[in-house]
């Protein structure tokens, strides 16, 4: 009865909450009404799980006219932020004004609502139940059920929303209808920073970037992106990955980075796009599981990130892109990988090495180094373009057919491939003088800080599934005394390859019930493994970062 009362409380509260462009006010007064008192937070939640950060970069090497493009782009990078806080929870004005706890409210700015997303996505306020597992891209009250027998062609579209109409039956809404008002102005705004730019390739994106926003067509503009290879500014905006939607996983969230190139960096990672084809070719399944020829058009740089707003921005932050996730341009034009290498640095130094120095053996821990870190990331983004893409039994896209399975499944391959082409890089001497222990050591340690993501985010599911399957493998062993983790180097090297191609064979047999049930085994949260994450949080280590970020903080 208790469980039935939470849900309909949070069914109550999310319809309250959730968007509604044409009453505006009305929806503020109900809000209102259904909360006389501010919201407090549920005992025992710890908001200081996140560290602050300063993000910024050298801009003196930037034009006058590219640092105009970038006000722009602050612009246009707020507004998808707003537009994600309504495909996420609702109304955040409606939360955020009756939250009177100063930490409670920058806790519900960092999460995007009131559910804690590094801990099962639980609700850290009074009065909420759990989060729905369609965000707010689906009526609360929908059934599968009744969305398997709902007969609109749309529906599974990354770029629509379903609502209810007048007669309470399902009905799909494109994204530029729904989030009208927002998606013209930054339309608007996109059209006038490709105005001003002076890069032909970021010129044309942005033109197209805009046209895309208004009709929901993202393929050409995403070509350009692929074509944009000179500018020293760069922004990723739009509706981009489906990790919102925990129900199916076919909603697409909006979400922008805006991004500086680190030129000196970039040089150095070109020179591994050469070896791509060949390490498709050799990985360690059968022929029909590579079949697919990804396109060669890779793009490796490094960059500062002075921004992130919207779905990048909710709880755990990207150290890395690999963009864009159409099947279709990934196969003709292959992806940029785009290392964002201060992100990446603020969370070695204030989260992998104080994990390491209580989890990893004291003797392995000179093999936690930063350099191992950026290449682990580096490739794990050069591995979501390989093994593929098109399940090999007729039943479409493995996005498709593993459904809400495949974020965790896709996560976890490329992290796992990322390790075994670094190995294979490393033993054909192309990474230069390394050890190949610090990456070995390295991936370990940073098992255990995604697994602190938690069970709702695919990270952390990719994580937990690779940790129990290194531990039934002998990867690792724990010193039971000291309580610290040491790196059998050769079985985890066998295990590795063996999780590759369990991962690789599911993507393409696209066999649904397995998926679920390979997940399902193997990632169980072990009491011991229990007790260890303990031991980092009374150590007060962060499970993540959040931003001190703006035009203001990048000087401009």
């Amino acid at each position: 009865m208790r469980r039935n009362i939470l849900l309909l409380s949070a069914f109550i509260i999310f319809t309250l909450v959730s968007c509604n462009n044409s009453q505006p006010s009305k929806e503020k007064t109900k809000i209102k009404k259904a909360t006389n008192e501010n919201y407090m937070l549920v005992k025992g939640t710890n908001t200081d799980i996140y560290k602050q950060v300063k993000l910024t970069s050298d801009i003196s090497s930037l034009s006058d006219n590219e640092k105009s493009v970038l006000k722009i782009m602050f612009q246009v990078a707020d507004i998808m932020n707003t537009i994600f806080w309504q495909e996420a929870y609702g109304n955040q004005e409606a939360l955020l004004s009756h939250i009177a706890n100063p930490k409670a409210k920058l806790f519900a700015e960092i999460n995007y609502g009131p559910w804690d997303r590094l801990n099962g996505n639980k609700p850290f306020l009074n009065g909420f139940g759990q989060k729905p597992k369609g965000a707010n891209f689906y009526p609360v009250d929908m059934t599968k059920e009744e969305f398997t027998a709902f007969k609109d062609p749309n529906k599974k579209s990354q770029y629509t929303i379903l609502r209810r109409d007048e007669n309470g039956k399902l009905k799909v809404i494109w994204y530029h209808d729904f989030f009208k008002s927002q998606i013209d102005k930054a339309a608007g705004l996109l059209k006038q920073a490709s105005e001003l730019a002076t890069d032909k390739g970021l010129k044309k994106y942005l033109s197209l970037r805009a046209k895309a926003l208004l009709t929901d067509q993202y393929q050409e503009s995403d070509m350009a992106w692929m074509d944009m290879k000179k500018s020293k500014i760069d922004f990723v905006v739009g509706p981009i990955e489906n990790y919102e939607d925990q129900l199916y996983g076919y909603k697409a969230a909006h979400e922008s980075f805006i991004l500086i190139k680190d030129v000196k960096w970039s040089n150095k990672l070109k020179y591994y796009a050469q070896f791509l084809p060949q390490m498709q070719k050799e990985l360690p399944v059968a022929p029909r599981y590579k079949q697919e020829t990804p396109g060669l058009d890779v793009d490796l740089n490094a960059y500062d990130v002075v921004y992130y707003a919207g779905d990048c921005n909710a709880g755990s932050k990207t150290i890395a892109i690999n963009l864009p996730n159409d099947e279709e341009v990934q196969l003709k034009k292959g992806s940029r990988k785009l290392q964002l290498k201060n992100a990446m640095r603020a969370k070695f130094d204030n989260i992998l090495v104080p994990i390491s120095n209580i989890l990893i053996d004291s003797i392995q821990r000179k093999h936690i180094q930063f350099s191992a870190f950026f290449a682990n990331t580096m490739f794990h983004e050069v591995s979501h373009g390989m093994g593929i893409k098109n399940t090999i039994t007729g039943k479409g896209s493995c996005r498709t057919a593993l459904k809400e399975q495949f974020s965790a499944l896709e996560e976890g391959k490329a992290d796992i491939l990322g390790l075994y082409l670094v190995t294979k890089l490393a033993k054909m001497g192309e990474l230069g003088k390394v050890d190949i222990k610090d990456n070995y050591v390295t991936f370990m340690a940073s098992i255990f800080r995604s697994i602190r993501f938690g069970a709702a985010s695919a990270h952390g599911k990719a994580n937990l599934i690779r940790f129990n399957y290194f531990l039934k493998r002998g990867a690792f062993t724990r010193n039971q005394k000291t309580g610290t983790y040491h790196v059998n180097f050769d079985k985890m090297k066998a295990a590795s390859k063996a999780l590759t191609i369990d991962i690789l064979k599911l993507q393409g047999d696209g066999d649904y019930e397995l998926a679920k049930a390979f997940v399902k085994k193997w990632t169980v949260v072990t009491p011991q493994l229990k007790t260890d994450l303990n031991r980092l949080a009374e150590a007060n280590i962060p499970k993540d970062i959040y931003f001190k970020q703006g035009p203001k903080v990048l000087g401009l």
